[in-house]
């Protein structure tokens, strides 16, 4: 037994590889519970062929997804200091801040990128729901601002992708500032004339909904997408009655004039290739 266990056995564990063990070889829909093989769902984008569940889709994967040639240049951005308040619950919430950097290899919840949807030149800031629950702090603020200043310079259009659970209480006042400083830059896209739309996604909450989530021009949501303010059981508590089972979701929304259209991820990328098509050749031509 000694030339199995030294020989061969290393070799056959080599064979496999971490990302082929039982563990990551499926994926448990959160909404249906169907079991779905990894590489299905990938190829879905990350969509469950079961139920239709969109499941949590990463912003790169989603932005290779929608520009043009599967290209898109990330943007740098200044994250400044974060943990002004030292702010400490039962971790401190500069050690939240680098455990969710080494987990989702981003400098905060956000990416900031640009690139070309049929050739239409495009500004996005999508967020990263992984990176502490993709609050929304002040480098989220810098890289918003940033993405507005660049999509003036480019003349592009400004796509905000939000997945998030509003302000990042870690930061205090400090979160709740971006609030008013991401609407206040969105008025510099509209006296341009640029066209601001966003893709509101599962979840879409919070301060994040409070603000520039809600002033598109156009508003796309992914199918069963939470989208909302304050909490369902919040709200119940508050007006002492049972809200409907549909209640914050996409087609809620739809049906009560809030979004315009709620749509397949599939399919984003067609719909905002149509409607720059409109929006930036009236633009273009004016």
């Amino acid at each position: 037994m000694n030339w199995l266990t030294k020989s061969v056995l290393p070799k056959i564990k080599a064979l496999v590889s971490k990302q082929d063990s039982k563990e990551n070889l499926w994926v448990k829909c959160t909404s249906c519970n169907q079991m779905i093989f990894h590489k299905d769902l990938s190829e879905n984008l990350n969509i469950c062929n079961n139920c239709n569940f969109h499941l949590p889709f990463y912003p790169k994967d989603r932005l290779y997804n929608l520009l043009d040639e599967n290209h898109f240049e990330e943007i740098d951005y200044e994250i400044g200091k974060q943990d002004i308040l030292n702010f400490k619950d039962i971790k401190k919430y500069s050690e939240r801040l680098k455990i969710a950097q080494n987990k989702t290899k981003q400098k905060d919840s956000i990416l900031l990128a640009k690139g070309k949807i049929n050739n239409y030149p495009v500004v996005i800031v999508a967020f990263d729901f992984r990176f502490m629950g993709g609050s929304m702090g002040q480098s989220v603020g810098n890289a918003f601002i940033k993405g507005v200043k660049i999509a003036l310079d480019l003349k592009a259009a400004f796509i905000t992708i939000p997945a998030s659970g509003g302000a990042r209480m870690q930061e205090g006042i400090m979160s709740l500032m971006q609030m008013p400083r991401t609407v206040a830059a969105l008025q510099l896209i509209e006296e341009a004339q640029l066209p601001h739309i966003v893709i509101l996604t599962n979840p879409t909450t919070g301060g994040v909904t409070a603000s520039f989530s809600m002033l598109g021009d156009i508003h796309i949501a992914e199918p069963g997408a939470t989208i909302g303010f304050a909490g369902r059981r919040v709200i119940e508590e508050t007006v002492k009655e049972e809200l409907p089972k549909d209640f914050q979701t996409a087609d809620y929304l739809k049906e009560h004039g809030m979004i315009d259209i709620v749509s397949n991820r599939q399919d984003h990328r067609n719909i905002l290739s149509n409607i720059l098509s409109i929006l930036m050749d009236k633009k273009l031509n004016q």
